[in-house]
């Protein structure tokens, strides 16, 4: 979706996907916009409530039923398990993607691995998918006049021109671009404590065995899988970045994460987002 910044401020139901590495502050300026107004639309809480539901559930019980107590609660019916997701809390979702590597470590085999991965890109186009339905449910019920879409970190990598489309044609696409003295700060994060990640298959193989060579491991079944997370998010977070900008140019507008950590209030969003795309189209 193109407009100029006179049409965005116009705009009566303004409709916003916000896309950036994570870190970039994206959560945090989708939290400026009063709840009362906005309607807040979360990727990963939409793939952690429907569509990876149920296997983040199997997982869980999988676990339960290794220690004996449980076990036998769960196998007699006397026990409910349900995992807590919410906006500030996805922990269920990254737990159930897991990291690579060495099982006595807390790693999962390759198999299983590309497996959760495979879930999760899927998972995630729907979520993309499912945003037009929910934007007009938002003020069909509910009554709410704007629409935030705080979409996930790797949403640039899924390969899926259609969801892209479907987000371009119902929402102005916002990138935040992370300025260059706050990359090697997200870097630092991320390698010292090291979180499951999305991976696009073709990137995941590359690298891989790039790590394996490097550090002379046999197979994935004996490396430490924090050790290949760490090694590897780097090189990720510089194979996404174009990727973003690519998205940006074609579908939408670029704002400078300097200028995001600035907003205090929605007028101060609309004025960055307006300026955003004025500057773009001269």
């Amino acid at each position: 979706m193109k407009m100029t910044a006179q049409e965005f401020i116009d705009w009566k139901s303004k409709r916003i996907t916000l896309l950036a590495m994570s870190g970039a502050g994206k959560t945090t300026l989708a939290d400026k916009l009063p709840k009362t107004k906005w309607y807040h639309y979360s990727g990963d809480y939409r793939i952690g409530t429907k569509y990876l539901k149920e296997p983040i559930l199997d997982n869980i019980k999988r676990q339960a039923m290794s220690v004996p107590y449980l076990r036998e609660l769960l196998r007699a019916d006397s026990l409910y398990i349900k995992s807590k997701i919410s906006f500030d809390n996805l922990t269920a979702v990254s737990s159930f993607l897991g990291k690579l590597g060495d099982a006595n470590q807390g790693g999962l085999s390759l198999e299983e691995f590309k497996y959760r991965q495979n879930l999760h890109r899927h998972a995630e186009i729907d979520a993309m998918k499912d945003v037009p339905n929910f934007i007009h449910n938002a003020e069909d019920i509910y009554g709410y006049h704007h629409f935030i879409n705080d979409a996930g970190g790797s949403v640039c990598e899924l390969d899926c021109p259609e969801a892209l489309d479907v987000l371009a044609q119902n929402t102005l696409i916002i990138y935040i671009k992370i300025p260059p003295e706050l990359e090697q700060t997200i870097i630092n994060r991320a390698k010292s404590d090291p979180k499951p990640l999305y991976y696009r298959e073709a990137f995941l193989d590359e690298k891989l065995a790039e790590f394996l060579w490097l550090k002379s491991y046999a197979s994935t079944d004996v490396m430490p899988p924090n050790e290949f997370v760490s090694w590897v998010f780097p090189e990720l977070f510089k194979s996404r970045l174009p990727r973003y900008e690519a998205i940006a140019e074609k579908y939408g507008y670029t704002i400078d994460g300097n200028d995001v950590a600035k907003v205090q209030t929605e007028d101060d969003f609309i004025r960055l987002i307006a300026d955003a795309l004025a500057q773009k189209n001269g």
